[in-house]
């Protein structure tokens, strides 16, 4: 059940984001409405969050929760009590806290999350 009343429709495009947060092998943009917010993540071939935003975000492992969407190309994730996935396009998915992911292959992955964008590369 919503906390608040939606009284009127709103729209924004990730085409003119609110925000963007270009990270190592990664480039990040955020649109937000109301208390929304979605993230679409741009990983290039080679990033791996352990090696790439581990030294940016100060912890062990991401510590922020996803559920997305894989649009285009391959991303691997293991849990900290080593459970790994590899997911593909089209795949939607919850990933828990505590967890390191990469890119698989040569593509750059197309990513949307629905809850992570907030947090999603801050220390």
């Amino acid at each position: 059940m919503p906390t608040a009343a939606i009284r009127q429709i709103d729209k924004k495009s990730l085409d003119h984001p609110d925000e963007i947060r270009s990270l190592p092998k990664l480039r990040v943009e955020i649109v937000k409405l109301a208390d929304h917010t979605l993230m679409r993540a741009r990983f290039e071939p080679g990033w791996r969050w352990s090696e790439h935003l581990k030294p940016t975000v100060g912890a062990q492992s991401c510590e922020v929760q996803h559920v997305g969407y894989l649009i285009s190309g391959q991303l691997a994730t293991r849990m900290n009590d080593g459970t790994e996935f590899t997911f593909r396009p089209g795949d939607f998915v919850v990933i828990p806290p505590g967890h390191d992911g990469w890119v698989v292959g040569d593509e750059p992955a197309v990513f949307l999350d629905f809850v992570g964008g907030e947090q999603y590369g801050r220390r």
